[in-house]
């Protein structure tokens, strides 16, 4: 199995000067307080996602810009939090001061159509930085804008719809019921058929907070051997993976039976986590961990309202000794990967937003951990402006350490998963051959040596 290809790509985009959206009609002046969920280190980050949407004859004379826009405008009256800029207050407390400044916007044109970009249409486009133009000065936490969004119109009448957000405001769920108020107001409506509902103290420390459960995913690592590699995304390539029914079939085939029902992203970011564990070449006695991202919306235990917009995950890690988990066969990291979703509940969260307060809200472990994120159910791919669905929508690129399972339907028709990771060039070699091993053909199942 080989590695999404992307070929240089020779077009020029034409950007109008980057302009501020605000409300369209006027919003309380108020400064609200983020969730401790919200406030971790780990998402202090911009976070992006592309669109790509094909010509619709339906939509003829109609423009992209101007109909999102003006839609933007709407349903920042709803959502005017995100019209503001962030503030700190005692102990590094994430505030939103809701100014009404508004959002970045900026216009584009192409010279290019959907088919010429081919394959580029996948997380890591090569031609990222022109369809999401990083506005100079617009990327700060503190201060800046809240979104920065562009759109760039195709020759072919198709186009490109880029965003990027603030994380600490809210997770792609959140992200995604945003954007459909956006689609509703595009289409006509002037209230949204879901209310946004702040209450971001549902989601807050106890006083006095305490941490009562053990987590893996914040702990202080020290690279004792040597062989844990910090990773640097300005000296690291990106590559997608695509797993089709072939490959996925092949995974599975390496699983026994008495594993019981494991879910395809279980059985992907186990093999992902292994084959980077051996890419990576750590020592044998070092530990490695997997975080999980797991959404707690809809889960009765944890109360959250319909309309909530506020980041709602947990990341639980379980941890192993390299060497365990490079010799073990699939089996071995699938069960660590249930383990940690096993971890979460009401006293898990309540314990991560306590050890946030504790802690001086740390960022998530770096060395030799890697987090995966099930984004096949997110919705992007159902963002509809008028133009109809896009051929592709989701995560534009790996983050670091993070990576995304996301639904994608290559170039032969095939659907699939795709799965963007960044790593450094050499270990990124040794990454495609390891993958390519281990979903070429279905291997008999070994007896597993016990877990660290």
């Amino acid at each position: 199995m080989a590695s999404l290809s992307s070929y240089p790509l020779a077009f020029s985009v034409r950007r109008c000067d980057p302009e501020i959206i605000r409300p369209a009609n006027p919003t309380p002046r108020e400064v609200k307080q983020l969730s401790d969920i919200d406030d971790q280190e780990g998402l202090r980050f911009q976070f992006p996602i592309m669109m790509f949407y094909p010509s619709n004859p339906i939509m003829k004379g109609k423009d992209p810009v101007k109909v999102i826009r003006e839609a933007l405008g709407k349903a920042l009256v709803y959502y005017y939090p995100f019209a503001g800029r962030l503030i700190e207050g005692e102990n590094r407390k994430l505030m939103v001061d809701c100014t009404g400044e508004g959002v970045l916007f900026i216009e584009a044109d192409a010279d290019t159509t959907l088919e010429n970009l081919g394959d580029a249409i996948q997380p890591m486009c090569p031609c990222f930085e022109e369809l999401l133009y990083d506005v100079p000065g617009s990327g700060g936490i503190l201060g800046s804008p809240l979104l920065l969004i562009q759109v760039t119109r195709l020759r072919c009448g198709g186009f490109i719809f880029a965003l990027r957000f603030n994380h600490t405001m809210c997770d792609s769920l959140g992200l995604i019921q945003f954007l459909n108020t956006v689609v509703e107001m595009a289409k006509g409506l002037s209230i949204p058929s879901l209310l946004p509902i702040w209450q971001r103290e549902l989601l807050k420390a106890r006083n006095p907070p305490r941490i009562t459960c053990v987590h893996h995913e914040f702990e202080e690592v020290t690279n004792s051997k040597g062989t844990l590699i910090s990773m640097d995304e300005n000296n690291s390539v990106h590559r997608s993976f695509f797993f089709g029914p072939k490959e996925i079939t092949a995974l599975r085939n390496q699983l026994p039976s008495s594993l019981g029902a494991c879910s395809t992203f279980e059985v992907l970011a186990a093999c992902m986590w292994k084959c980077r564990t051996i890419a990576f070449a750590v020592d044998p006695d070092e530990v490695v961990r997997i975080s999980c991202i797991i959404n707690m919306r809809g889960k009765p235990v944890f109360k959250l309202p319909s309309g909530y917009y506020g980041n709602a995950f947990m990341s639980p890690a379980s941890i192993t000794k390299a060497g365990m988990l490079c010799k073990n066969p699939l089996e071995y990291a699938v069960r660590l990967l249930k383990k940690a979703k096993a971890e979460i509940s009401q006293e898990y969260m309540q314990s991560v937003a306590d050890l946030m307060v504790i802690k001086g809200r740390p960022s998530f472990t770096k060395l030799g951990n890697y987090i995966v994120s099930d984004a096949q159910h997110v919705g992007f791919g159902g963002v509809d402006f008028g133009w109809g669905k896009p051929v592709y929508g989701g995560i534009a690129r790996a983050i670091s350490i993070k990576s995304f399972c996301m639904r994608f339907r290559n170039k032969k028709g095939e659907e699939g998963i795709v799965i963007p990771i960044c790593l450094p060039p050499p270990v990124m070699e040794r990454f495609e051959h390891e993958i390519k091993r281990m979903t070429k053909e279905a291997k008999p199942t070994r007896v597993i040596t016990s877990m660290l």
